[in-house]
């Protein structure tokens, strides 16, 4: 048996002992996640992005977005009552990365997707304050004349794949056409309007 005296005056073998409790604590919290069906399993109708969506999603985190913009929504009244139904893990089983945040600058935008309409985004991405004066989010007018080429879809679609987002062959085929030619608001706007969207109806 080591005694307190030992550890408290190595510090090296201080160090070696807490990296050990806290890696054994992190497994027994972390790896039976894993094996639970609510943290493994997609709720019923979570789709897999499209490929116009799947470019919205990485310009959204190109711009930053996700730095004050969370998508997770706590279980706490406060936060139903604005936002929708708590967010749940079977919700981001396709997502890589995930997008949660923990910094709120902005409301979250976790059940945005219908809730205003294609133009309303437009119009606040190209212009804030345009359509909420009180904004402080910056301008993105370069969103609207910057073209996608879909060079790249394709091989994120098949990157996405093996690590477990089933897209389809068909769906990878004709990514690339999808896409290209397309401005970037428009795939933005595809995004955001889809995010939430399959717990829309819950309560």
């Amino acid at each position: 048996m080591i005694k307190h005296e030992t550890i408290e005056k190595n510090i090296s073998l201080m160090i070696l002992l807490i990296v050990i409790v806290i890696s054994g604590g992190g497994l027994a919290e972390i790896v039976p996640l894993f094996f639970q069906k609510e943290t493994t399993v997609p709720v019923e109708g979570l789709r897999v992005l499209t490929p116009l969506e799947l470019e919205g999603r990485d310009i959204y985190i190109r711009e930053g977005c996700n730095v004050c913009h969370t998508q997770q929504i706590r279980p706490f009244r406060a936060e139903t009552e604005r936002y929708g139904h708590y967010s749940v893990a079977g919700e981001f089983v396709y997502d890589h990365p995930f997008l949660w945040g923990s910094k709120r600058t902005g409301p979250d935008l976790a059940r945005v997707g219908g809730r205003y309409s294609d133009d309303w985004h437009r119009a606040h991405l190209y212009n804030p304050r345009d359509v909420v004066p009180e904004s402080i989010m910056p301008s993105y007018p370069w969103l609207f004349s910057d073209k996608l080429t879909g060079e790249d879809t394709v091989a994120k679609m098949e990157a996405l794949r093996i690590v477990g987002v089933p897209f389809t062959d068909a769906a990878i085929a004709n990514a690339e056409a999808e896409v290209k030619g397309k401005t970037e608001i428009t795939a933005l706007v595809a995004y955001l309007q889809q995010l939430g969207t399959v717990m829309s109806n819950r309560r």
